[in-house]
């Protein structure tokens, strides 16, 4: 125990030396002979005087002046008038949002809402309307925004005020002017004067400006133009005088009284620590001379030896960095830490020192001692090398080249990643991120490099026994080592052999539809064209009656138009397989689209004797699609329901708001016996009438599937026994 506490008393003193040697080297020159008024804060106020009086006392803006100066542009008018779209978009977009208050004030008897609000809705039409009639008109209402915003602006320079007591006098040169504030004759710690030997002062008529003829940019965020120019045209104006800041401003109740003893506080105990750090430097030389006995023989030397060597010299860089960065930075700090004294700042001040300075410098202390003793033992070094995670990763590194491509690559991109990294800090030049970066590098680059070349030469040993799997040999498993992904990569090899009989399968079900699908579409493009064929032979025959004639030329029409459909479908099909189809999306009332898609088939599903049910918003349901595409799929799945429905039954339709998304249902009772798999009735050619007795093309849901994907939206049937259910959803926005 007694060890220790020396240990850290030494560390002690060695940091007290080298934070006074290093502050006394940075801090010396700007406090050894100097008194308040050279303080960078007191510097910096006094720059705030000057930067501000010209503005706010000798050379202000004329408000009404400036005023005259605003312009409008031509293209600002064409910006506000377009603000917010064409006239016909502003006046729909204004009728749009009155038409349902106006409606509900009506439904609720309110004749006085209802009166005002079409009162408010007309004025805002006609004041649109007069936007694109009258240049005058948006001229007139952006200058007025303007002016608005240039009298905050110049109300804001004006309020500014000075943090310093300051007295002075100022005589304009050309117009003999006077201003003053205060007595300049009084005792000062600061006193300046401008004249002709010494140069005149320049007041300008905004802060940060040097000349007269200013176009400045006015922001405002509570009016309608936040980027507002302004040209001001006062002209600089020249002056003579005296600042001086008085005594009595640093005397016990003035203004600065305070500062002026902190700063004088500060100073008094940098020089004192300065003592301090001498004093500790004649201790380390004397009574305090380094002991190796404090840090050897003791439990934690011997954790310590059992350490990796490379861990060892880890944690050595890393002390030695910490202890040099809390060096850097408390000798810069000192003198605002010994001036601006706060019981919060001493603590967080002692824990930083005792941590970054007295333990690092302890730490550095024990670990270069212990290394020293222990390496001058014969064989020690030779052993901690073998066993070390350096040669371990040689090791490793070997093994990662048995795959010599995947090798090579992996090390192409680790001289990447880390050139691009030290380019990145060392373009930063930022010691602190300096030690940062190296942090990072020792603690977390290094382990994650040696995990990754362990993992690829575990990789490399996986890709040889994948091959010797591929060449016919699956007799021996790969071994599953850890739970890293190439364990899990290893688990799913030697599943391969399912995964082989999967893929065989779905092969075989491919190659199943390709057939389907070949022999689909020659069965529905060949048997309309056998009618045409046979009934054009028909009519070559010169005996038939007129009315034969006419029947014949009725079906060869039907025929025709059949295999028209057909064709427009396989292509529009093709179309979209191919992404060639383009979509012309607007706002589109989907209720009414619906209605009239069932009111189109009113007759067809009359006949077909089908009792459709439908379930319909009250209001408009917007949505951006293409109206004649988003037709098609209303269409086609309410004559798939037609075509496919039991007779006698009820089939479902129903439309609604879900969140930001309309969705689309159509349930019904199915005529024909579909199976398990309602995945194919996505297929192209595929139809529920495995016999295709039916007129359908077997494209209607791939169409309807194809469309829905390109809007965005989701498609899926569901099918429960004989109900089928189709759901279609769409995003509202």
């Amino acid at each position: 125990m007694k060890n220790k506490v020396l240990l850290l008393l030494w560390a002690a003193l060695v940091t007290i030396m080298l934070l006074a040697s290093l502050s006394f080297a940075r801090q010396g020159t700007a406090l050894i002979g100097k008194d308040f008024s050279d303080f960078d804060d007191f510097a910096w106020r006094l720059d705030e005087f000057y930067n501000t009086i010209g503005s706010t006392v000798l050379n202000p803006i004329d408000v009404e002046e400036t005023k005259k100066n605003i312009t409008v542009s031509d293209n600002e008018i064409e910006d506000h008038r377009n603000r917010y779209g064409t006239l016909s978009d502003q006046l729909s977009n204004i009728h749009d949002q009155y038409a349902q208050r106006i409606a509900d004030a009506k439904d609720a008897g309110n004749e006085l809402l209802q009166s005002t609000l079409i009162e408010e809705r007309d004025m805002k039409l006609a004041d649109i309307r007069k936007n694109f009639e009258s240049d005058a008109h948006v001229e007139a209402k952006i200058r007025k925004e303007k002016e608005k915003a240039l009298v905050q602006y110049l109300n804001e320079i004006k309020s500014n005020s000075f943090s310093l007591p300051v007295a002075y006098e100022f005589k304009d040169v050309e117009t003999g002017e006077r201003f003053s504030s205060g007595d300049v004759s009084v005792p000062a710690i600061y006193k300046k004067q401008f004249n002709a030997a010494k140069g005149y002062f320049k007041a300008n008529s905004l802060p940060g400006h040097n000349d007269g003829w200013v176009k400045t940019s006015i922001d405002q965020k509570d009016i309608m133009f936040p980027d507002t120019e302004v040209t001001i045209m006062n002209s600089v104006r020249t002056f003579e005088g005296t600042v001086i800041i008085p005594r009595t401003a640093v005397a016990k109740g003035g203004a600065l009284y305070w500062q002026y003893r902190d700063f004088n506080k500060g100073k008094l105990a940098m020089f004192i620590f300065w003592i301090i750090g001498l004093v500790a430097l004649v201790a380390l030389v004397t009574v305090m001379k380094f002991q190796k006995e404090w840090v050897t023989g003791t439990g934690i030397s011997d954790w310590y030896a059992n350490l990796k060597i490379d861990v060892k010299a880890a944690a050595l860089i890393m002390s030695a960095l910490i202890l040099v960065g809390y060096l850097n930075s408390e000798s810069y700090t000192l003198p605002d830490f010994f001036t601006y004294q706060r019981l919060g700042r001493w603590g967080a001040g002692l824990t930083s020192f005792f941590i970054g300075g007295v333990i690092m410098t302890a730490l550095l202390a024990f670990q270069l001692v212990n290394g020293v003793e222990r390496w001058e033992k014969k064989g020690i070094l030779a052993r901690d090398i073998k066993n070390s995670f350096t040669l371990q990763f040689l090791k490793a590194w070997r093994e990662m080249f048995l795959k010599r491509s995947i090798g090579v690559q992996s090390f192409i991109l680790l001289i990447g990643f880390f050139l691009a990294g030290i380019g990145f800090i060392v373009g930063l030049m930022d010691g602190s991120l300096f030690i940062l970066y190296t942090f990072c590098v020792i603690f977390l680059g290094l382990p994650a490099l040696y995990m990754f070349v362990r993992r690829s030469a575990y990789l490399n040993r996986i890709i040889i026994a994948t091959e010797q799997m591929a060449a016919g040999r699956l007799n021996e498993d790969i071994k599953v080592e850890g739970r890293s992904p190439l364990a899990e990569h290893a688990k799913n090899l030697n599943n391969l052999r399912e995964g082989v009989r999967v893929s065989m399968t779905e092969q075989a079900k491919s190659e199943r539809l390709k057939t389907e699908l070949i022999t689909n579409v020659s069965h529905d493009l060949r048997t309309p064209l056998t009618s045409i064929i046979t009934y054009t032979d028909l009519l070559k025959d010169e005996t038939i009656t007129p009315e034969e004639r006419a029947k014949y030329v009725d079906i060869l029409d039907k025929k025709s138009q059949r295999l028209k459909t057909l064709i427009e479908d396989l292509f529009e099909v093709s179309k979209m397989a191919s992404g060639n189809l383009e979509l012309h999306k607007q706002r589109v009332d989907l209720t009414q689209l619906l209605q009239q898609a069932l009111a189109e088939h009113a007759e067809d599903i009359t006949d077909s004797g089908l009792d459709f049910r439908t379930a319909l918003p009250d209001d408009m349901l917007i949505a951006y699609v293409d109206g004649q595409r988003w037709w098609r799929v209303l269409d086609n799945l309410i004559v798939n329901a037609i075509k496919y429905s039991l007779p006698g039954t009820r089939v479902y339709v129903t439309l609604r708001k879900v969140g930001e998304s309309a969705e689309f249902i159509v349930k019904n009772i199915t005529k024909y016996e579909l199976g398990e798999n309602v995945d194919e009735l996505f297929e192209r050619f595929k139809r529920a009438d495995t016999s295709r007795h039916t007129d359908g093309s077997g494209l209607g849901l791939a169409i309807a599937q194809s469309i829905v994907d390109m809007h965005g939206g989701i498609m899926k049937i569901d099918l429960d026994g004989d109900l089928f259910k189709v759901t279609v959803t769409v995003p509202t926005k």
